[in-house]
């Protein structure tokens, strides 16, 4: 049930016909985990706990840096050498207070992760490193749970959803996120942001787009990115998808696994 303050708050959602009342009850019910709370997890988390998301949960070991007020919106000048978990949490119950908040101040590693993320309905990974974003996507497969990711660039951006432990309509497990990067690349060949750079509005524009995946995928309306990658340019402005398919050969859901827990991510 909503209670009489949150039908107010969340009138403009409940007026939309593919949300309405039974879509917020939804939102409400849901459990969502971030991980980072950094460039695509600040506006993420702001507009989930907008949104009415019942339990947020972030797993972030980092404090707040000076150079991070650029683009995490979710932290504010005094926050600099607080953990980000804290100030997160703060943010959130300013915003919204119908909101439970969990902060798992660490790393995601292959020893925590089946557990953390066992916990929560629906994961989304904001995290800057190629072997977190396979850890997540290796740990919901086992998990059995669904997978918001989005990446990064100086002046581009990519999002797609995963469900690699559910079949599609031909009874077909749906793709990976190794069908899609089946191995990474090098090291030193994609430059970290402290390096390279990034558009702070660009990462704002990212992280709200998870967050709307993430009501899609809770809500149910519309079309999600199962098999689609949105990818961004901002230079040009342009928006554009790729459609891809699950890999016979991936190690995940392919003809023949190999991985059957995530031992490889202790080596």
């Amino acid at each position: 049930m909503l209670s009489p303050d949150e039908l107010e708050r969340y009138a403009r959602h409940i007026v939309l016909r593919d949300v309405g009342g039974p879509g917020q009850a939804a939102l409400k019910r849901a459990s969502v985990l971030v991980i980072g709370a950094g460039g695509l997890g600040a506006p993420a988390l702001m507009y989930l706990a907008a949104a009415g998301v019942g339990t947020l949960g972030v797993v972030d070991d980092d404090v707040v840096s000076l150079s991070n007020l650029q683009r995490q919106v979710i932290h504010t000048t005094p926050d600099i050498g607080r953990h980000k978990v804290e100030s997160a949490a703060e943010r959130i119950a300013e915003l919204n207070p119908h909101v439970r908040f969990v902060g798992h101040a660490t790393w995601l590693n292959a020893d925590n992760a089946l557990s953390l993320i066992g916990d929560y309905d629906l994961v989304l990974d904001g995290s800057d490193n190629f072997s977190t974003r396979y850890l997540a996507s290796d740990a919901c497969f086992f998990a059995k749970r669904p997978l918001i990711t989005a990446a990064l660039g100086t002046f581009d951006g990519s999002l797609t959803t995963i469900r690699a432990h559910e079949t599609n309509e031909q009874g077909e497990f749906n793709p990976t996120y190794r069908c899609l990067f089946p191995e990474p690349p090098p090291p030193g060949t994609v430059p970290a942001c402290a390096e390279a750079g990034v558009m702070g509005a660009l990462a704002g524009v990212m992280g709200s787009m998870m967050a709307l995946e993430a009501i899609r995928e809770i809500v149910g309306f519309g079309e999600g990115l199962v098999g689609r990658l949105l990818m961004i340019d901002a230079r040009a402005m342009r928006f554009e998808t790729l459609r891809y398919a699950r890999d016979p050969a991936n190690p995940l859901n392919g003809d023949g696994p190999v991985f059957e827990d995530l031992s490889v991510h202790r080596e």
